[in-house]
């Protein structure tokens, strides 16, 4: 739908106070009623928003998904992380019978995994989920910061675990990645959800331009865990005994390196550092040239050569997912 400006008149009344009419077809639209309260906030860019929904809570959506649609398990799970990261206060689950175990079971993960959402209503043949979730609770920089360190030692562990061989460790790493992703589900969701509330966006002192780089950081930081995961992985495939030494070595060294960009990009947003921000982004080429500099012949490591490619690879996209973030809090800070 497409809407023309339409302009007004401003009117003076008594003394000191100005009123201007409201469009009649936004009125009824809103089912705005003579005496009605309605809210007025100044944007920072000068402009002034009226709006009929003075709290946020009258911005609850609701989705239903009608299972004997849905023809496996895995599709439910997406579309209710779907419906979850759009915002959705309530999701409906229904079906023309009674509810399989399988689907019970598949919403149960839903909810173990995602923050906020629990039951509240079930059936035979119907579940309802609502989002107990105050956003204001969970503010996009602790979230973020949240994500920061869980990104550096997963990273850490994973290249831990590859120096001493320490497959236990590497398991571990991976069974961390759902605590990045539900972190990460979060902010994509406050980001929709503030996006579409300016109220709400206010009340926690935010602008839009920081919810939406909010959720592109944390899409970086979520990245750099999958990359943690990819080498946690490869070092499941091999065998510690039969890597040389020095190799190891140097993985390690150009693993540091990434991390110390993984920090830098921190404090920098941290410090609101437009310098730091772009020494980070001009350290990425020191990265790139030492993982390309890494040798491995057939007399050291051959067996594994593709697993410890992959993991060089890994490294170096952590350090440019570094790189990529220095340079939102570039755009961001100017």
């Amino acid at each position: 739908m497409t809407y023309n400006i339409e302009t007004r008149k401003v009117q003076q009344t008594g003394g000191s106070s100005y009123i201007v009419s409201l469009p009649k077809e936004w009125i009824d639209r809103h089912g705005i009623q003579a005496k009605d309260t309605i809210g007025i906030l100044p944007q920072p860019d000068g402009n002034l928003m009226i709006t009929p929904y003075i709290y946020s809570e009258q911005y609850i959506k609701e989705r239903s998904f009608d299972i004997d649609e849905i023809n496996n398990s895995d599709f439910l799970f997406r579309l209710l992380i779907g419906a979850y990261i759009m915002g959705y206060s309530i999701i409906k689950i229904k079906s023309s019978k009674k509810l399989q175990h399988q689907v019970r079971s598949t919403i149960e993960s839903f909810i173990n995994i995602a923050m906020g959402p629990e039951i509240i209503e079930e059936t035979s043949n119907t579940i309802l989920i609502k989002d107990l979730l105050d956003p204001k609770e969970m503010p996009f920089d602790k979230t973020i910061k949240r994500m920061y360190i869980l990104a550096q030692n997963m990273h850490e562990d994973a290249v831990r675990a590859l120096e001493s061989g320490n497959k236990n460790l590497a398991e571990q790493v991976i069974n961390r990645d759902d605590q990045i992703d539900r972190l990460n589900w979060l902010v994509e969701r406050q980001a929709h959800i503030v996006l579409r509330d300016i109220i709400l966006c206010q009340k926690m002192n935010i602008t839009l331009e920081d919810a939406s780089n909010f959720q592109l950081i944390s899409r970086f930081l979520e990245r750099i865990a999958d990359h943690a995961v990819k080498i946690a992985k490869s070092v499941l495939r091999i065998d510690f005994k039969k890597i040389d030494k020095i190799l190891l070595n140097n993985i390690t060294e150009v693993s540091k390196l990434s991390l110390e960009l993984l920090n830098l990009s921190l404090d920098a947003w941290l410090q609101k550092s437009l310098s730091l921000a772009n020494e980070n982004i001009e350290s990425i080429e020191k990265l790139t040239y030492k993982c390309e500099k890494i040798e491995f012949s057939e007399r050291n490591s051959a067996e594994f050569v593709v697993e410890i490619g992959y993991i060089i690879e890994s490294i170096r996209r952590t350090g440019e997912y570094s790189s990529d973030i220095s340079e939102i809090i570039i755009n961001n800070l100017i």
